[in-house]
């Protein structure tokens, strides 16, 4: 999804910049029946080298290992854009998952118009109920850009490997404020992005929030966008709520990130749109500079274990940040 290096990438885009956009195959099977076994090479990168994931003790618990592990798996279904066999077994597999770290999971389906006709879609949802009924909403989206050969290692399964270890780490304790972990299907434009053309499940959940009471729960959104390229610059994105991306920078910096998280602006338009439309406080951490994104080059080969802990890590301890805020 994101910016594009040139103004002709317009027409194809998934997610968009204001107003110009940025530039494993394997066998086995997964709990949820679908061949997502990583290859070993797959496993002797997420453990060795320059790319290998620091230990969880020193990242909040985040396992940057296991959330590669997720990534490569989602990588060996193939493409997953909406309403083809890749996305159901990818949500088969997200489902699996979570049940398995013993999350309470909810979906939402629902039908998309799309300028292919009505597309079925399918939002996965987490329920991690805290001390507090005050919500932090942490979302990725999950489908892949409707191409051929199109795997999306960073731009769909980087962010989704990582809220899955957050899953992981947050179901499995008592949190001072409610967890919601939202898995969007539809992010991706069928053909030209527009207010109409992409953003479907954020949309969905949104309007679906708005039209009960409780959209007011949410305090903050934390979306999480292409954030496992080998080469992690994260730029503050320049329609996110300001005092959120500040808390947010401030917790990098503090944990040793701030070349990574750094302080150059960018405007992007992405799945926080539909909150922040609706006065929910969100902040859109995803890094803009992957010459590969929306091409068959977005394969497991660009990921890297340590960029998924280092961005696990900054979520982690920005969420107590925000349990000290709204607790």
């Amino acid at each position: 999804m994101l910016f594009c290096l040139l103004l002709a990438c317009l027409a194809t885009c998934g997610c968009r910049a204001s107003p110009q956009r940025n530039p494993a195959e394997a066998a086995g099977q997964s709990s949820s029946g679908a061949s997502t076994e990583p290859s070993a090479a797959a496993e002797i990168a997420a453990e060795q080298g320059a790319d290998a994931a620091p230990p969880p003790e020193s990242t909040g618990g985040f396992d940057g290992r296991r959330a590669y592990t997720h990534v490569a798996r989602l990588v060996a279904i193939g493409p997953r854009s909406p309403g083809t066999e890749g996305i159901r077994k990818a949500r088969e597999y997200i489902r699996s998952e979570l049940q398995g770290f013993g999350c309470k999971v909810e979906t939402d389906n629902f039908h998309a118009s799309t300028i292919i006709g009505s597309v079925a879609m399918e939002n996965i949802l987490v329920n991690i109920p805290g001390e507090s009924p005050n919500v932090i909403l942490l979302t990725t989206h999950y489908d892949t850009k409707r191409m051929e050969n199109f795997v999306g290692a960073n731009d769909g399964g980087s962010s989704t490997g990582l809220m899955l270890e957050l899953a992981r780490l947050l179901c499995s304790r008592k949190n001072g404020l409610t967890v919601w972990i939202a898995f969007f299907d539809g992010e991706e434009a069928f053909g030209e992005w527009s207010a109409t053309d992409g953003t479907f499940g954020s949309r969905q959940m949104a309007a679906k929030l708005a039209a009960s009471s409780e959209l007011k729960r949410i305090k903050a959104m934390m979306l999480a966008d292409l954030i496992g390229d080998r080469k992690l610059w994260i730029k503050r994105e320049g329609n996110s709520t300001r005092w959120l991306t500040d808390l947010v920078w401030a917790t990098a910096a503090r944990l040793g990130y701030r070349s990574i998280f750094v302080d150059a602006t960018v405007p992007i338009e992405d799945d926080h749109l539909p909150f922040l439309k609706r006065d929910v406080p969100a902040v859109d951490v995803i890094d803009l500079d992957a010459p590969y994104w929306h091409t068959s080059g977005d394969t497991l080969d660009k990921i890297s274990p340590r960029s998924l802990a280092v961005v696990g890590h900054v979520f982690v301890e920005s969420l107590a940040e925000l349990e000290k805020k709204f607790r």
